[in-house]
């Protein structure tokens, strides 16, 4: 089902706030469902495509520290439903339970290696695999932890009509994010009070362009400000 019913939303997504947004995507059904085939073709190609990075990166990981190849921590995508969501890991063993849900430019918990696969933004390759699960989208509000989802607002809660995404004008506006929060005493509060709120207001924009071609956009911008 591209689009659920409104009576079918969970409960705190059906207010006055969402309406607006949820009548607009009730609109582009067909958008929508083009959307999310491509967006399986597109993930099953470039992981054949980078198969090979794919693999060096895991062993590149392997050889620098302890642990796992992935960091699968739990996020919330559409409707409020959970998932794991896939990452090369760029951390020590259990960097969840020794900081911040967030991570800082300088983080203590990032390995060697992790740097640099960050600053490429290699770790977030895995992600495909989400999006071949459904899960996730290319373009769409990226997947917070539900403890800051728990802060969210009646109008905040739009941005979960849709699929979590891998980037989108949000992620491009913040890409230095991390150098932001290691300026703060209090990462955490400082990202709930100040950083996500100014980042919703992007991503409320994004529900309402839709469009394959709007999605290209957002990818070659993402791509340009990696590079």
């Amino acid at each position: 089902m591209i689009l659920r019913k409104w009576e079918e939303l969970p409960k705190e997504m059906q207010n006055e706030q969402v309406r607006p947004y949820y009548d607009y995507l009730a609109q582009q059904k067909m958008t929508l469902a083009i959307k999310f085939l491509l967006d399986k073709i597109f993930a099953a190609i470039l992981l054949l495509i980078l198969s090979p990075i794919f693999f060096a990166v895991a062993i590149w990981i392997k050889m620098d520290s302890p642990g796992e190849i992935f960091f699968r921590q739990e996020r919330v995508t559409r409707y409020g439903e959970k998932f794991r969501i896939y990452k090369f890991r760029t951390m020590v063993k259990n960097a969840e339970n020794i900081g911040s849900q967030v991570t800082t430019n300088a983080d203590m918990r990032v390995t060697k290696v992790g740097k640099k696969i960050r600053a490429c933004r290699l770790d977030e390759i895995p992600q495909l695999l989400n999006i071949l699960k459904g899960e996730m989208s290319f373009v769409g509000t990226r997947p917070e932890v539900p403890r800051y989802v728990q802060h969210y607002t009646a109008e905040m809660y739009a941005t979960l009509l849709l699929p979590a995404g891998v980037t989108s004008e949000a992620s491009i506006e913040y890409k230095d994010e991390e150098r932001l929060l290691s300026e703060a005493e209090n990462a955490d509060e400082v990202y709930i009070n100040k950083v996500l709120p100014e980042k919703m207001r992007w991503n409320y924009s994004g529900i309402s362009k839709q469009g394959v071609m709007e999605d290209m956009k957002i990818m070659l911008r993402t791509v340009g400000a990696v590079v």
